[in-house]
């Protein structure tokens, strides 16, 4: 049993005892009669946001498997002729997030493995909590493995497995044997694959083409292909493409009591134009905009976003506002720079502390004179606000209100969003009034978790959570298990 990808080092990384964090976006195509490689790539392009430090295409012709992983953006990962010599009707593809994990070739995806039983390739969005005792398990059992990833002990296990059962028994045994957050999109031979953990964690949706099906994170890649939702892959279901994309069928492998889909998906991490889990993104942010002025509003001359991410919640919270009989207006006060990208350089600790000043630049007609409310998605280490709420007042603002449309972030994500450690996050030991004090503005609130839940439309309990209460829908060693959760934990074999 081989694994790995065309280029990647025999000698295998040092394993790491936490794992890497996979905050990614993932794709599978399966068509008629054309080539699925440039539709992978358009998806991949429309998944860009999930994921910027590598990329890469698996497509099968039914005779073999060809691949093309690179580092880099997905407009620089691939040229004319890599695209070309992707043949085959069928393939998946890949784009990952900067984590904690190696930042190399060997934990770029999609996943290859070729064994007796034919060939397998897999992308993963999410992260495993029991990768390392499996990866132990397997090494023992003689498997080589050429990254300190987890997807590459999901395509081992998976592997072994299919050497004993069929595919769908395969998978299931797999789900049995893995914890944690998973949305993967899986190749065997030329057959395309979508599968949701049983809490539904991490997105998957389904959707229809002219001549074929698409599996990928984000409806936002479905439209990009000029396709139809058809719906969300259920979590704990598995989705099998038919060959010739002709229609899918549909295994549902495992039912859990409560689902854990992550909040932050909605706050932050998802593109406002795709619909998860049959809510439209940026409508979840515009009500939850109108619950931060419902719970935490204060009169100010202007309501302003910080851009992007910020700007449906300050959408909201200013409607709110309006119909509330405040006469506050709706501005954009910052000017955000497309051009700066995460790897520029600033050598000294005092161009780190103005880094935030290449990204944005303050409106002063805006802002001079004027007492202005701020309104973002959310506060990880603080350094950012503390610098935003400079700027506003070097701008000649009175007043610099802060409101966050998430409820503080006071512990690490485990499920697949790398955010920071708890010594690195502002609220984990520090009061709300502390937090205003550090970033010095003259109010701040946050958005109770109660908020969320009702501007989602999802009860609590099914939500994940761990984030910004420090309890986990996931037994993870060290942390504390959500007192909603009464469902069994997955067996171990």
């Amino acid at each position: 049993m081989s694994g790995g990808h065309h280029g990647h080092p025999d000698g295998a990384a040092a394993p790491r005892t936490d794992g890497p964090t996979e905050k990614c976006g993932v794709v599978g195509v399966s068509l008629a009669d054309r080539e699925a490689a440039r539709p992978i790539y358009y998806s991949l392009y429309a998944l860009q946001h999930r994921g910027q430090e590598s990329t890469g295409i698996v497509t099968h012709d039914g005779f073999q498997q060809h691949d093309h992983v690179s580092m880099g953006l997905v407009g620089d990962a691939f040229d004319p002729g890599d695209l070309a010599g992707l043949a085959g009707n069928a393939g998946i593809g890949h784009v990952r997030y900067p984590t904690a994990g190696s930042v190399d070739e060997a934990c770029a995806q999609p996943f290859t493995v070729s064994f007796k039983s034919g060939s397998l390739a897999l992308s993963h969005n999410g992260n495993l909590v029991n990768a390392e005792e499996i990866r132990e398990e397997l090494a023992a059992k003689g498997h080589a493995f050429t990254s300190d990833g987890d997807t590459e002990v999901i395509a081992h296990d998976l592997a072994r497995n299919l050497l004993e059962e069929d595919l769908v028994r395969a998978i299931r045994r797999t789900m049995e044997r893995i914890h944690g957050s998973y949305s993967l999109t899986i190749m065997h031979d030329e057959t395309v694959m979508g599968l949701r953990d049983p809490q539904g964690n991490r997105p998957l949706c389904i959707g229809k083409l002219d001549d074929g099906y698409v599996l990928a994170s984000e409806s936002a890649a479905v439209d990009t292909l000029d396709g139809e939702l058809v719906r969300d892959v259920r979590p704990g279901e598995l989705v099998v493409l038919r060959d010739g994309g002709e229609g899918f069928d549909s295994y549902q492998l495992v039912e859990a009591d409560h689902t854990a889909h992550c909040f932050f998906e909605y706050v932050y991490f998802a593109r406002p134009d795709s619909v998860l889990d049959g809510e439209l993104v940026y409508e979840v942010r515009r009500e939850l905009g109108r619950k931060l002025w419902d719970e935490a509003g204060v009169e100010t001359d202007v309501v302003m976003p910080v851009p992007d991410s910020g700007r449906a919640f300050a959408s909201g919270y200013a409607e709110a506002a309006q119909e509330d009989g405040s006469d506050v207006e709706f501005a954009e006060g910052l000017m955000k720079n497309r051009y700066v990208g995460r790897t520029f350089i600033m050598p000294t600790q005092d161009e780190r502390e103005r880094a935030v000043r290449l990204k944005l630049n303050p409106i002063r007609s805006t802002v001079e004179g004027r007492t202005v409310t701020v309104v973002d998605d959310s506060i990880v280490r603080g350094t950012t606000s503390t610098q935003l709420v400079e700027l506003i007042r070097e701008a000649g603002a009175e007043e610099v209100h802060v409101r966050i449309g998430s409820p503080q972030i006071l512990a690490p994500c485990h499920m697949g969003i790398d955010m920071a450690t708890r010594e690195e996050l502002i609220a984990a030991d520090r009061s709300v009034e502390e937090i205003r004090e550090s970033v010095g503005a003259d109010s701040l609130s946050y958005l109770s978790v109660d908020a969320i839940a009702d501007a989602i439309g999802t009860a609590r309990p099914d939500l994940c959570l761990g984030c910004v209460t420090g309890e986990y829908p996931y037994d993870v060693e060290g942390e504390e298990m959500d007192p909603h959760r009464t469902g069994p934990e997955p067996a171990d074999d």
